[in-house]
């Protein structure tokens, strides 16, 4: 009797510190920032060479379920439903009969959870069963369940990590597209006796794709344009910014040509984009001495001019660039600018602002704020709008880039 507890006493004392060898093995591999084969690799040793099971799966959740560890088992787990097999095993539990192929290869299912969350079931064969005890081997289903959560835990916690770093990298890849992006609208607005010019922009997010530029051909010609790429984020950030080095470069090497212009630009859209993308677009060309605004509107929200009382549209043009390989057709507009008239150029981001109500601003709405603050110079009239804009929304968020460019000629 005595050498029974003797013994007794032994194996529990041998249990126990096998138990705290081996966490303090698992406990070093994660402190000294193995990486995640080792440390399933040490997993592995300690069920299969140290607790002699010969046989087991461990299945663990990320962003979807994959097999960590497999053992012994050569079948296909491709077809296996973990979460439908497996998701109401709350606690370590004998496979009696299954109608799954996979659960009648094993013994227990041990399952693995963080708070009540799944993160691991492990399968293990070799546990015996004689319908009323279990083996002094099930003592171990415990341990080895404490075993696997601290694996699959330091696992999803270097997942995490790496997530981290590439969303931090991400955060400062935008920070510098950002910035970037900045560099490409225009830093200085002229005002003088012959125009006022003022635009104002906010993107969604870091990065947007809406696009604004007003440039000077010589003293008596100058350029003035606005666009809007379909979709959002950096690729249509770096479409737009493409755009426009384009068009720079078309205004630098070639004579001044509106259809040629416009073809041109079509095919770089169209190239650059590989049809996943468009861009609407408006631009015109002033022509201080005759007066005359030509335009082009690829599909853009109708430029209007005004002379504080009754407005005109700026229909005339094509459709948005980059559609359509060739364009099917393009009618150039042509204006004539009298003195005190104003310019109005936005993107549908300002006219399709919705309320709490699910209202959109409008451009009826736009159109009465110019009228309303017509006696202001531009940049004191694009502010109000902007605040007028900030009213409507509220506390919602932007839902799209929002832009105005306004331009009075005297």
């Amino acid at each position: 009797m005595l050498e029974q507890l003797v013994k007794n006493l032994e194996n529990q004392i041998q249990l126990k510190n096998f138990k705290l060898n081996s966490l303090l093995e698992i406990t070093n591999a994660i402190n000294t920032n193995q990486d995640v084969e080792s440390m399933t690799r040490l997993f592995e040793f300690i069920v299969r060479e140290q607790l002699g099971y010969d046989k087991f799966v461990l299945f663990n959740k990320q962003d979807e379920w994959n097999c960590l560890v497999r053992v012994g088992y050569k079948g296909k787990l491709k077809e296996f439903n973990i979460q439908r097999e497996l998701g109401r095993f709350k606690d370590i539990t004998m496979i009696e009969s299954s109608h799954s192929a996979l659960l009648n290869e094993f013994d227990v299912i041990v399952p693995v959870f963080h708070e009540d969350r799944p993160l691991a079931y492990l399968l293990v064969k070799g546990v015996e069963y004689d319908g009323k005890h279990l083996n002094n081997a099930l003592n171990y289903m415990s341990f080895i369940q404490t075993l696997t959560n601290i694996i699959v835990v330091a696992i999803e916690n270097k997942r995490m990590a790496k997530v981290n770093v590439h969303q931090e990298r991400y955060r400062r890849d935008l920070e510098v597209a950002s910035e970037m992006q900045k560099l490409l609208f225009p830093s200085n607005l002229p005002t003088n006796k012959m125009m006022d010019v003022s635009a104002k922009y906010t993107p969604r997010h870091e990065v947007g794709g809406d696009y604004y530029d007003f440039f000077a051909l010589n003293d008596k010609e100058y350029i003035m344009c606005i666009a809007d790429v379909s979709g959002k984020g950096i690729s249509a950030a770096m479409l737009m910014a493409n755009f426009q080095a384009t068009l720079r470069t078309l205004f630098e090497y070639r004579k001044f040509n509106m259809e040629t212009l416009i073809s041109e630009l079509n095919k770089q859209v169209v190239s650059n984009a590989k049809g996943e993308k468009f861009i609407t677009f408006f631009i015109g060309h002033y022509h201080l001495q005759t007066r005359n605004l030509t335009y082009v509107n690829a599909g853009h929200n109708h430029p209007f001019i005004t002379d504080g009382s009754s407005i005109e549209e700026l229909d005339q043009g094509c459709i948005g660039l980059g559609m359509l390989d060739e364009l099917p057709f393009l009618n150039i507009g042509v204006k004539f600018i009298r003195p005190k008239t104003t310019l109005v150029l936005y993107t549908d981001g300002v006219v399709e602002l919705e309320n709490s109500r699910e209202e959109f601003f409008g451009t009826e709405r736009l159109v009465k704020l110019v009228h309303s603050y017509y006696p202001l110079n531009m940049d004191d009239m694009n502010s109000l709008i902007f605040s007028k804009l900030d009213e409507w929304k509220g506390d919602l968020d932007l839902v799209d880039d929002t832009a105005i460019f306004s331009c009075r000629f005297f």
